[in-house]
């Protein structure tokens, strides 16, 4: 008999009855920065946070603090206690997780596993697909911090969904739910998906890093905070290039669009689309 789900933790929204109709037992495997993250925004959206997986001693200490009174479970028993499972894991961690789970019989059937490593697409879930278990791979493209603070990130990012086509809805839908954007990334291009969002993060860190050395070996106090301006406009700007629409343009248009209402915004099709970039 499954144990009573204890209380949503303080900050996560309480949904509405009407909205609860779907809602799903949730296990976090992996208490680093993405699983309890992922966890709160799911559980904002009405599903019930049934336990979390956390080993060492700050995986432990960052679920307490951001799953407060969400027990924390080995993960045989909270795979068995839940309905939707989160395997916010490393890469290299995740085949021998999947495969030691069905060596021992423990994923069940209709039973929902996500994984969140940006390289796998469900090739990786076949022992769990194959115990009857639904697999769904998603990863957010998002740099997380592992604090309350990304919670809000997760309404402006999209999401690489990669799944069966008759159970994508579900990755779909539970993406939106979190408050990102969906979109499908095959699952023979999720190895050069994963490239991409490597380099994007490793690139922009080394060169802060370099950048601010440099400032600061030459006197310059607080080296991050003189560079914010510029780093920011200088990456949307590029990203403008590549075919996005930053934030501060969707102001622009905004108050252009204040001060002569009638004023027909060439680039506007009736749809919004800059708000999202498409």
């Amino acid at each position: 008999m499954r144990p009573p789900v204890p209380p949503l933790p303080p900050g996560v929204p309480a949904v509405p009855p009407h909205r609860r109709s779907g809602r799903l037992g949730l296990g976090i495997v992996g208490a680093g920065r993405v699983g309890p993250v992922l966890g709160l925004a799911l559980a904002g959206a009405g599903h019930a946070l049934v336990g979390v997986s956390a080993v060492s001693a700050a995986s432990r200490q960052r679920a307490e603090a951001m799953l407060p009174g969400v027990p924390i479970l080995d993960v045989p028993t909270l795979v068995e206690r839940s309905e939707l499972v989160l395997l916010a894991v490393p890469d290299a961690e995740l085949p021998a997780l999947v495969a030691g789970l069905a060596a021992t019989g423990t994923w069940q059937p209709g039973q929902i596993v996500l994984h969140t490593a940006p390289g796998f697409g469900v090739d990786v879930l076949r022992p769990a697909a194959e115990a009857g278990a639904i697999p769904l791979a998603v990863h957010p493209a998002v740099e997380f911090t592992g604090t309350s603070l990304d919670l809000s990130r997760l309404a402006e990012s999209y999401f690489a969904v990669t799944a069966p086509a008759a159970v994508l809805p579900i990755a779909q839908a539970l993406v939106v739910e979190m408050g990102g954007e969906p979109i499908v990334v095959a699952e023979q291009d999720r190895p050069a998906y994963a490239e991409a969002i490597a380099t994007a993060t490793a690139f922009s860190r080394s060169i802060v890093d370099q950048s601010t050395d440099i400032l600061r070996s030459i006197g310059v106090e607080n080296p991050g905070s003189f560079l914010s301006s510029l780093v920011r406009s200088a990456v949307d700007n590029a990203l403008t290039r590549a075919g996005a629409t930053t934030p501060l343009e969707v102001e622009v248009m905004e108050a252009l669009h204040d001060d002569d209402p009638d004023a027909a915004d060439p680039g506007d099709d009736g749809r919004g689309w800059y708000l999202r970039g498409e």
